[in-house]
């Protein structure tokens, strides 16, 4: 899964104060518009409460703003993959909520089948689950869930917003009814 998104922004969508290192930055990524574009909103905190999102909300969260530095690549921070938005989600700064639990949860599935991410088992309370990321060897904590086909469905919802629908496959024109066979002679 990839997207090309905008990087975090420099100023608060709301109030247009520009943001300094350490502000805390809620983003959301959106769905907007016929095309179903998913676009990037980037509001402080503090001003959460005035804000109304301009589509449907696949996740968000809030983090503590890093400005970017002078040599960083600015093509690579557009994109998004399955890996660095998990690794967004997994933040011990940011906070999580159901949608973004549920998200990181099949995110963490995800990238331990591709080996992306090592299972190292529970934490000492037993309620996360314990994942190494393969190329940093950072240890990322997931709370543990129960993979229910609720759980899936609603995660289908979400990544439905951020992927968009899966096409319907092309309908195939019912067969024509085979002949009717003639009755047996009746034996005598």
């Amino acid at each position: 899964m990839e997207l090309s998104l905008q990087p975090v922004a420099t100023t608060c969508q709301i109030s247009g104060e520009p943001f300094v290192a350490g502000a805390r930055v809620a983003s959301h990524l959106v769905q907007v518009g016929p095309s179903l574009e998913i676009v990037r909103c980037d509001v402080l905190e503090q001003h959460l409460g005035a804000f109304t999102p301009p589509g449907q909300v696949a996740c968000r969260w809030v983090q503590p703003f890093r400005p970017r530095r002078g040599g960083e690549n600015p093509d690579r921070a557009l994109k998004l993959t399955a890996e660095s938005l998990f690794v967004t989600l997994a933040d011990p700064t940011t906070e999580p909520t159901p949608e973004n639990t549920r998200l990181l949860q099949f995110l963490a599935l995800m990238l331990e089948r591709k080996k992306v991410l090592r299972p190292r088992g529970r934490s000492a309370d037993g309620l996360r689950l314990r994942y190494e990321h393969a190329k940093s060897k950072a240890v990322f904590e997931v709370p543990a869930g129960e993979l229910t086909a609720e759980f899936f469905v609603a995660v289908q919802e979400q990544l439905s917003v951020l992927v968009g629908v899966p096409k319907a496959p092309a309908t195939v024109a019912p067969a024509s009814p085979a002949p009717a066979a003639s009755p047996a002679p009746a034996a005598g």
